[in-house]
This record gives structure tokens, sequence and C-alpha cells, in this order.
């Protein structure tokens, strides 16, 4: 007969056997979550030396920050960059979709969470809703409190950021920020303030969804998206942004075209995209070259539409094959151009991708 101990014994290995695989399934069962990390504030610690914020940390700091996470998703690291957003640049961006679509490809990645400086969080995350292929999430979140502050948000923002990337829910939302607990489309969202928390904002139509205490619950879904898939050869080129105010003579634009290798211009014009009538005619001498021109608007929200017929109004700008931006922001629209012109040239064949 076994002794009380030896009961206990048996009873001991057998729940430690039994427990072990069953910890070991749990942990298959989560989502495969790849993060990349670029840099950017939510990297970022307090250098008392240079005085400033400076980018300290890799993507394996910022994770080990965030304990809860192992509850939530399986987690692969790389580490892309390590800069502020304000020097991102296209060459980072192509090659973050074309790791991104590569990861992806793989069957057992759920999504893609890209940490990221605020600064260009925007244009980082509109390329990747253009440039990815898959259906599946690929999320981007940042913070406007450095890792060494003692309100960082950089911590909650992540774990919210990976748990939208492993929702079932998000498969073919495209590219979203998740900050705040807020789920934004790339396309629509935009940085609405330069220092708080609650900068990210889809500001004309609200935000997608929300990743709360409870969990991930979308309320409506991106509609106006599109794929413009990148070729291994494909190059982008030069588009700049050129902004309209009162008393613009188009001089800046005389100057752009007299530098060359200018490929595409975007106007961040006032209004409904209007310019004065002396920038008009630097418009069309930029169009005259064959230069594409897109006409977008400083003003946050609102669609490009041909209303007014006057020189350097809708009207006379469609007239001379300028492209109207739709709803897109200058910065979105110079991202959308770029892609485009992989593509064509033709000013019609721009404004249906436009309009797509």
């Amino acid at each position: 007969m076994l002794t009380a101990r030896e009961i206990m014994l048996l009873f001991f290995w057998a729940t430690m056997l039994g427990y072990l695989p069953m910890a070991a399934s749990a942990a298959e069962s989560l989502p495969l979550v790849k993060v990349f990390s670029t840099g950017g504030t939510i990297a970022s610690k307090y250098d008392p030396v240079k005085g400033g914020l400076v980018p300290a940390l890799k993507g394996e700091d910022l994770l080990e920050a965030v304990p809860e996470i192992k509850k939530i998703a399986r987690i692969e690291v790389e580490d892309i960059c390590n800069v502020g957003s304000a020097d991102m640049s296209p060459e980072v961006w192509i090659k973050i979709s074309r790791r991104t679509n590569e990861v992806l490809a793989d069957p057992n990645v759920a999504g893609v969470v890209i940490t990221h400086g605020t600064d260009t969080l925007e244009e980082t995350a509109y390329f990747m809703d253009l440039t990815v292929t898959s259906q599946k999430p690929v999320v981007l979140v940042g913070a406007q409190r450095a890792a060494s502050m003692p309100d960082s948000d950089g911590p909650r923002n992540i774990l919210n950021a990976i748990r939208v990337a492993g929702s079932p829910e998000a498969l073919g939302k495209g590219a979203m920020i998740v900050m705040n607990g807020q789920i934004n489309a790339a396309r629509e969202v935009t940085k609405t303030n330069t220092i708080e928390g609650e900068t990210f904002k889809t500001l004309e139509f609200g935000q997608l969804g929300v990743a709360d205490l409870e969990k991930v619950r979308f309320y409506r879904a991106p509609l106006r998206r599109q794929t413009i898939s990148l070729s291994p050869e494909a190059k982008l080129g030069r588009v700049e942004i050129v902004l309209h105010y009162a008393g613009n003579d188009g001089r800046v634009i005389r100057g752009l075209l007299s530098q060359g290798g200018l490929d595409g211009l975007v106007i961040a014009g006032t209004g409904l995209g209007h310019v004065s009538q002396t920038a008009f005619e630097a418009v069309k001498e930029a169009r005259d070259r064959g230069i594409p021109v897109v006409i977008s608007s400083r003003v946050y929200t609102g669609r490009i539409i041909p209303l007014y017929a006057a020189k350097g109004r809708g009207v006379t700008l469609k007239q001379i094959g300028c492209v109207l931006a739709d709803n897109l922001s200058p910065q979105k629209a110079r991202i959308l151009l770029m892609l485009a012109l992989t593509k064509t040239k033709n000013p019609e064949e721009l404004q249906k991708i436009f309009d797509y």
C-alpha cells in the first residue's frame, strides 16, 4: 500500500506532466505577430548630455516593458532602423513594405505591428496600406511620451496594437494606426496635436473601432482602399509639395522646374484647391513640360471639386490636365502620386487612380 507521501508525490508528478504540455499547447494557440521597430519617440529616452530625447531602444526593449503581451500573442521582433520619423524616407518605406509582404505570406503569421515616430506615422501607414498585398492587418503604433517619461503611453499603445494585429476582425481593414485605444484607417487619419496623447484622429468620418480594456471591436470598415503593388525594380520618383498662400506668385514652382529632376508636383491649394492667377501660370508651365500635377488642399476635410471657373480655380486647373486629389491630404496625395507614377503618367489614368 502506498504511503500518504508517495500518493502526494504521484499526484504532483502527474499534475506536472499533464500541465506542461497543456501550457505549451496554450502558448502555441496564440496568434503570431511580427513586430518591426523603426525608432521614434516610442523608442526614445532622455539624454542629459545632449539635453533632449534621442533614439535609444530596440524592439526587444520595447516589448520587455509590456509583459502582458505574452498572454495574447507570440511575438517575433525585427529592427528595421532607429530614427526619428522626421528622417523617414521612401527608401525605408519600400524596405518595410517588402519585408511586410514577405512575412505576411507565411500562413502562421496573423499580422504585423510597426513601431514608429508620430511625425510621419500617417504617411508610412498610407504607404503600407497601398503597397501591402495581404488581407492581414498591418498596425502602426507610436507614442507621444518617450519611454523614459513616467507617463509614457508607449507600452499601452504597443499592447493594443498587438491585440488589433491578432484580431480576426482586423482582416481586410488594411493598414491602421492604433493609439490611445483608438483604431483609425491609414488613408483618413491625421495627427492633430503636436504633443497631446489623443492626437491621431479621422476628422471627417471617425475611427474604425476601439481597443478598450475588454476587447477589440470594429464599428465600420474603410471602403476607399486600393493596392498598387511594387515590382522588384520599381523606383519612386521625386514628387514635391508646394503650399499656396496669399501672395504666392509661383516662383517656388518655377524654382523646382529650373532645378530639373522633378517627376511630379502636389499643390496644397486654398479652399477647393485654388491657386492665384500668377501661380496658375507656373502650374501651367509644369503641365506644359509633361509633369503630372495633383491638386489637394491645405484644408483638413472635404473633397476637391472643380466648381469655380476663374483662372487658378478648379475648372481651369482641370482643363490643363491637373489631377484632383479627392479628399487626400497633400502628404498622402504625394504618396499616391509617387506610386501611381510607377504605372502611368497619363492624367486621365492618374485621375482614375485618385478617384478609386
